[in-house]
């Protein structure tokens, strides 16, 4: 996929040192908006990530008739004027998620339960993301929907109205197949519940307490929600903790980079979202957490990396969950660690914003990594450095972009990353961050890009 950012990155040049904030968690900013824009009153939100994928998000409910105001010029706060869950009104146009999955699977939830026919599409990635695994579910429940490939495939047309409440059982262990429903249920009639596979990022099932909607979450894992048909504007300001996504790039940078101590702030330790911190514990990271407090209902506290001698690991399947949108730049951890790597049961890695297994085993082989494809998985061999003058493509895809410029930090010389601009969907800060702890990488300028 063609859409054009060269990354230039590597080999560091020194040790990285430094305290930073990365921006706030991109999948809560996605919720805070939604639940706001449904609520009745008004709800400022602080932390919030202007991303492109959250800037969609927002736009999508300008689009039905929400008022939003941002609070400053980096779009960090503002405040959105709800109109309630029955106030939407009908786009005079299909809505755009751009590359935003979050946006377009939850959304389908919320248009299953509105009055009015309304249409979404996205980015030429999206459009080849799947998903019946979300229009499923709210067929079921009452809504229609059209698309191509039966609806497999954007762009899609949802019909909504009354809902019935239903028992799911997803087949896969996905908080947006989770999340698409818990907010169709609140358009339903009766109690609806959500069985997991295994348990995945909880940020919906926290979020809604904050508007008035209860959830209860048993002990084996099934949600059930009971809706109230009415949320209300928190009276406190919904603040977003900073994106242990995001978080973790640096991270590894600084478990990689011999002589690096770096402090991320505020970063979420949400169980659900920490598997990466328990995958890199278990490669021998040297990670310490200090200022442990809460933000809302997420726990949040500083994280502490300094260097130290990575090792392979056989990833418990029951953490890849909670890091499947790390897992990329753990495999360049695990390219330059001591042994052996082996994941498995991750095949939701091939349907993301790129197939994250192949795009990132094309491009660490191409920097001269040893790691082999596996249908759900990987197997790595670490080796002590990569090589350098290579090439690689991002495909578009943000996070391998993002993984490839860390692996660079420990190549023989400069790695060239194409295919890289969607960055700006998740964290468009990243080279400025990167660039205050020491990190090797910047953008390409037109005679370099032009050259390469």
């Amino acid at each position: 996929m063609d859409i054009g950012g060269t990354l230039i990155a590597g080999p560091a040049t020194g040790p990285l040192k430094g305290n930073i904030t990365v921006p706030g968690d991109k999948s809560m900013s996605h919720r805070s908006v939604m639940l706001a824009s449904l609520s009745d009153g008004i709800t400022e939100i602080r932390g919030f990530l202007p991303g492109d994928d959250n800037i969609a998000t927002a736009q999508m409910f300008i689009d039905m008739g929400v008022k939003i105001e941002w609070l400053n010029d980096e779009k960090t706060a503002l405040r959105v004027f709800g109109v309630g869950l029955h106030g939407l009104k009908k786009p005079a146009n299909i809505l755009d998620a751009g590359n935003a999955g979050t946006c377009v699977r939850l959304m389908t939830g919320v248009l299953a339960g509105q009055s009015f026919e309304s249409s979404m599409t996205g980015d030429a990635s999206l459009c080849k993301r799947p998903m019946k695994r979300v229009v499923t579910p709210v067929r079921k429940m009452g809504a229609v929907v059209d698309g191509k490939e039966g609806g497999d495939l954007l762009p899609i047309t949802v019909s909504g109205g009354i809902l019935t409440a239903i028992d799911h059982v997803s087949e896969v262990a996905s908080a947006q197949v989770k999340s698409c429903v818990m907010l169709a249920a609140l358009y339903a009639d009766g109690v609806t519940t959500v069985k997991e596979p295994k348990p995945t990022r909880d940020h919906t099932e926290r979020m809604l307490p904050l508007f008035g909607q209860p959830v209860d979450v048993a002990d084996d894992g099934t949600i059930s929600l009971n809706p109230t048909d009415k949320l209300t504007a928190p009276e406190q300001s919904v603040v977003i903790p900073a994106d242990p996504s995001s978080a973790c790039f640096f991270a590894v940078a600084a478990s990689l980079v011999d002589g690096s101590d770096v402090t991320l702030n505020s970063i979420g330790i949400n169980a659900r979202r920490d598997g990466w911190r328990r995958v890199m514990h278990g490669m021998g990271a040297d990670l310490s957490l200090s200022n442990e407090s809460a933000v809302g209902e997420e726990p949040v506290a500083d994280v502490r990396v300094r260097s130290g001698g990575l090792h392979g690991l056989n990833v418990d399947p029951n953490d890849v969950p909670d890091a499947i949108d790390e897992f990329p730049v753990i495999f360049a951890a695990a390219s330059l660690a001591d042994g052996e790597f082996v994941l498995e049961d991750a095949e939701e890695l091939r349907v993301k914003e790129s197939d994250r297994i192949a795009a990132m085993a094309n491009a660490l082989r191409a920097a001269g990594a040893d790691m082999q494809e596996r249908a759900d998985g990987a197997v790595i061999q670490g080796l002590s450095s990569l090589k350098g003058d290579a090439d690689v493509d991002a495909h578009g895809d943000h996070r391998i972009a993002m993984a490839m410029a860390v692996a660079a930090q420990r190549a023989e010389g400069e790695i060239r990353i194409h295919n890289a601009a969607a960055i700006a969907t998740s964290f468009p800060n990243f080279v400025s961050l990167a660039q205050s702890i020491g990190m090797n990488v910047r953008w390409a300028d037109e005679s370099e890009a032009s050259d390469v």
